[in-house]
């Protein structure tokens, strides 16, 4: 370093950020901030672009996560320029898998709410596939198929291994019977069963949905944040050539 550049010690770069001095530490040895320079005794001495570069982590961790921008950050460091690209390319293809998979339990809750489905009558003892199958108006080989996609799970009866339809498996069958209605394929029903076990309802369910949209459009507006502190970051650094400048120069 020259005289007229900024020389930061652990504990200044501490302070600049609200960490601790070994939390700086952590993130040199992780990648996450570019190589400090020694002095002659061992000591640490940071520069400016290691404040850039711990800015820059801090403004990826909300949208990417920790792990995503740590690696972000670790590839940069590396001088791998595509390869840090390609990760945040990753993480928004990412973002993009589920919003698509949110809307697709969207659509499928408008579906169900738009058809009226009879509701089965309440009964003391559980039904046989047969059974089912008359009250859905259904083959018997129909429930067999959703339970060998792994979409309907009913218990069956010791001995006899009949099987054994509780409420909630007629609810299932019920609403996989909706969805295929509306010409909704078999993987496409999963992640919709799957949401609505774990909330329990199709209102709890609706109000999931819309909790996530808001979260995914949060985390959309951090990723985009971020994105633009990384590439002011990247804009400092020689990535031309794949290479990072030296971090005192």
């Amino acid at each position: 370093m020259t005289n007229h550049e900024v020389r930061l010690r652990p504990v200044d770069l501490a302070r600049l950020s609200g960490l601790s001095t070994q939390q700086i530490r952590n993130y040199e040895d992780a990648g996450v901030l570019p190589p400090a320079t020694r002095t002659e005794s061992g000591y640490r001495v940071f520069g400016d672009v290691h404040r850039r570069a711990l800015l820059t982590y801090r403004a990826l961790q909300p949208g990417y996560g920790p792990l995503a921008a740590t690696a972000v950050m670790r590839t940069l460091h590396d001088g791998d320029l595509p390869g840090a690209l390609a990760l945040v390319d990753a993480a928004h293809a990412g973002l993009h898998e589920q919003r698509t998979a949110l809307r697709a339990t969207r659509e499928a809750l408008e579906t169900l709410a738009g058809r009226r489905t009879p509701k089965a009558t309440p009964r003391t003892a559980d039904l046989r596939i047969g059974e089912v199958a008359a009250l859905l108006g259904v083959r018997t080989s129909a429930l067999r198929v959703w339970e060998a996609a792994g979409l309907l799970t009913p218990a069956r009866e010791r001995g006899t291994r009949y099987r054994q339809f509780g409420p909630d498996d007629i609810r299932d069958a019920r609403l996989i019977q909706t969805l295929r209605r509306s010409h909704y394929l078999l993987d496409q029903i999963r992640p919709v069963l799957e949401e609505l076990r774990r909330e329990g309802g199709t209102e709890a369910l609706r109000a999931a949905v819309t909790a996530r949209g808001e979260a995914l459009a949060g985390r959309t507006r951090a990723m985009l944040a971020g994105s633009g502190r990384l590439a002011e970051y990247m804009d400092s650094l020689d990535c031309t050539d794949g290479t990072e400048r030296a971090a005192n120069s």
